[in-house]
């Protein structure tokens, strides 16, 4: 709130929204920034304090401001320096941004993909960590087939029923 009160604007209280959801959640998805597009009307500025408040991904973000230009509302984001996104220039910079956020985004993904690659090429088990040793697992193994139960031998090792069920089925 001060954030917008720096930037010049002097929202009333009850039309400031603030809320705590996962970033995975599309914005017209989150149930007070729905409510929020609900109640703006024609000429109404949306003021957020960055551009990931407006979407999950570059394609959210793009498609929420055009919804809110249909209205039509301004909206205008601090970090970009109180940018109006729903300008031609807004939308440019929008863009831009959209676009290098994706860059990255592939980037790492490329170089996640190659780290994996490299690992397995040089014989590197990858996923999570055996909970079990080896002489552990024979000895579940044994104590599975002396007629023993799932959960006696998961208790007796201090893992999980459904790991020594995956002993068990392969």
């Amino acid at each position: 709130m001060q954030e917008i009160a720096a930037a010049g604007f002097q929202p009333p209280a009850y039309r400031v929204v603030s809320e705590t959801i996962s970033g995975s959640v599309p914005a017209m998805r989150r149930p007070e920034f729905a409510r929020l597009v609900d109640r703006l009307e024609p000429g109404d500025i949306l003021v957020v304090s960055k551009l990931d408040r407006l979407g999950r991904d570059a394609i959210d973000v793009t498609e929420t401001v055009a919804a809110l230009s249909q209205i039509p509302v301004r909206v205008h984001c601090l970090a970009l320096g109180g940018t109006d996104l729903t300008s031609s220039s807004g939308q440019l910079t929008m863009n831009v941004l959209s676009a290098v956020a994706q860059f990255e985004r592939d980037l790492l993904r490329e170089r996640t993909s190659a780290g994996l690659a490299a690992a397995k090429a040089k014989g590197k088990r990858l996923g999570r960590p055996k909970v079990l040793t080896e002489d552990n697992e024979s000895e579940a193994r044994a104590a599975l087939a002396r007629g023993e139960t799932v959960s006696g031998i998961a208790k007796r090792f201090n893992v999980s029923r459904a790991t020594i069920g995956r002993l068990r089925d392969s």
